[in-house]
């Protein structure tokens, strides 16, 4: 197999230069929408079967998510597709269009780092952050602090200020930008240098690798799964290193009208869930930006993560 693939430019982190990008975010529109905590689902066979021909007893997604969370491993654990948070789905059926429109919508609205409150329960009041959206079970995925996750229950509602979805920045024409917050790119350490913009991440991916999602039209409906089954590829980019949010770029898939491979496109996106043992299924990445590679100036950071660039946590395992 061979390795090598089209990678922008890489520079080490360092200082951070000026200019934040201008936006369009005064023609934003700001909806709030809704979910209940989901309870996990398990099939009618509980097994899953790997890719080694092996069957495996795993938790998987939705539920509350106890002692994982954004800035956590997300290769290694003993489970399969795990939602590292709260996992959020709207159980509403609507009279008027597909009767899973409200939870369509839920998953369209919400834009990874929108801010999420909870409307009744014993958390009643609490504030938490959205960190991905899980395309298959249609689950939003919500970050908050364990002592707020241990007085959550099944069922209780979240109600998430979703504001982002047609975020545009109109010093960078080429670039696109979905399921992305205001909040977030103003956190997240993005610069303009001319006609490049500088994002820090912490891994590049070869499209090549990339499994589960290819055939979607859209990309604001979940995620696109990293396969790890060749070992040499995993060592060669660092894969058993991926954390729950992490923002990676993967080099060349274009992701604005559902993921393609496409020559001098890259995709920066947030590593939403964990590894599968699934043939074809691994951590997912929600898109975040899309464009050209000459138009990315993308920066190894290793703090690049929602956990450390939103303030979520102090440190790995506060």
């Amino acid at each position: 197999m061979d390795l090598d693939f089209e990678q922008p430019p890489v520079a080490e982190a360092g200082a951070r230069p000026r200019g934040t990008p201008r936006t369009n975010v005064d023609r934003l529109v700001a909806v709030a929408v809704a979910g209940q905590v989901a309870h996990p689902i398990i099939r009618a066979n509980p097994y899953r079967m790997g890719r080694d021909g092996v069957p495996r007893l795993l938790p998987g997604s939705g539920g509350i998510v106890l002692n994982r969370r954004v800035g956590d491993p997300a290769v290694g654990l003993a489970g399969d597709h795990v939602e590292a948070g709260v996992s959020l789905h709207n159980n509403g059926r609507e009279v008027v269009g597909p009767p899973d429109g409200p939870n369509r919508a839920l998953m369209f609205y919400s834009c990874v780092g929108n801010r999420a409150r909870v409307l009744n329960g014993a958390a009643v009041g609490s504030v938490g952050t959205v960190v991905g959206k899980h395309g298959g079970i249609n689950h939003v995925i919500v970050d908050f602090p364990p002592r707020v996750k241990r007085r959550l229950a099944i069922g209780d509602r979240i109600q998430i200020e979703a504001h982002g979805q047609g975020l545009a920045l109109p010093g960078h024409p080429s670039l696109h930008a979905l399921n992305l917050s205001p909040r977030l790119l103003r956190r997240w350490g993005v610069r303009t240098e001319g006609r490049r913009l500088h994002v820090p991440i912490t891994h590049f991916i070869p499209a090549r690798i990339m499994g589960s999602g290819f055939g979607r039209s859209e990309g604001v409906l979940g995620d696109l799964d990293i396969q790890l089954s060749d070992a040499r590829v995993r060592r060669r980019y660092r894969l058993d290193s991926l954390r729950l949010g992490d923002f990676v770029a993967i080099c060349s898939l274009d992701y604005r009208f559902g993921p393609s491979a496409r020559p001098g496109t890259v995709t920066v996106g947030v590593v939403v869930h964990s590894d599968s043992h699934i043939a074809g299924h691994g951590p997912g990445v929600t898109p975040l930006l899309i464009g050209p590679v000459a138009n990315f100036h993308l920066v190894r950071e290793p703090r690049a993560n929602l956990a450390w660039v939103l303030g979520l946590r102090r440190r790995p395992g506060v």
